[in-house]
């Protein structure tokens, strides 16, 4: 069976990302995550033992999750999250946000031109040592 581009219909499902540790992450992502949209639905254990937090973006179908699991022996490599918001402006608050929560190595805000000569983005490693990034271009 061949996969049909369905542009309606968000085709991303989740990001299960290991972190160091949960409640250093939790903090960091519970004031960051709701600027990028996503809501906190809470913890969730599997059988297993196996327990994760979960992000969810609420408006789309299906919904995009973000979910953080503790790992122990964790080690940061250089995988990048980026997530796109809609201005300048945005990127620029999330910036001082991530700053607040404790974001390390925090890269811009800045324009991008390597990228696109209108990509805006501030790039920030959460408390584990992950990479991410919070975008927008064009607009």
């Amino acid at each position: 069976m061949t996969a049909k581009h369905q542009p309606r219909i968000n085709p991303f499902h989740h990001i299960d990302l290991r972190v160091s540790n949960l409640e250093a992450a939790l903090r960091f992502y519970e004031q960051v995550m709701p600027a990028i949209g996503f809501t906190h639905k809470g913890k969730h254990t599997e059988p297993g033992g196996i327990t994760w937090e979960m992000f969810v973006v609420d408006d789309l179908h299906p919904s995009p999750i973000f979910a953080i699991t503790e790992e122990a022996n964790h080690v940061p490599n250089r995988n990048c999250i980026a997530f796109f918001v809609e201005s300048h402006p945005e990127v620029e608050c999330i910036a001082s946000i991530v700053k607040k929560a404790g974001g390390q190595n925090i890269e811009g805000p800045c324009e991008c031109p390597e990228y696109s000569e209108t990509y805006y983005a501030v790039f920030f490693e959460d408390p584990s040592g992950n990479r991410l990034e919070v975008v927008n271009w064009g607009r």
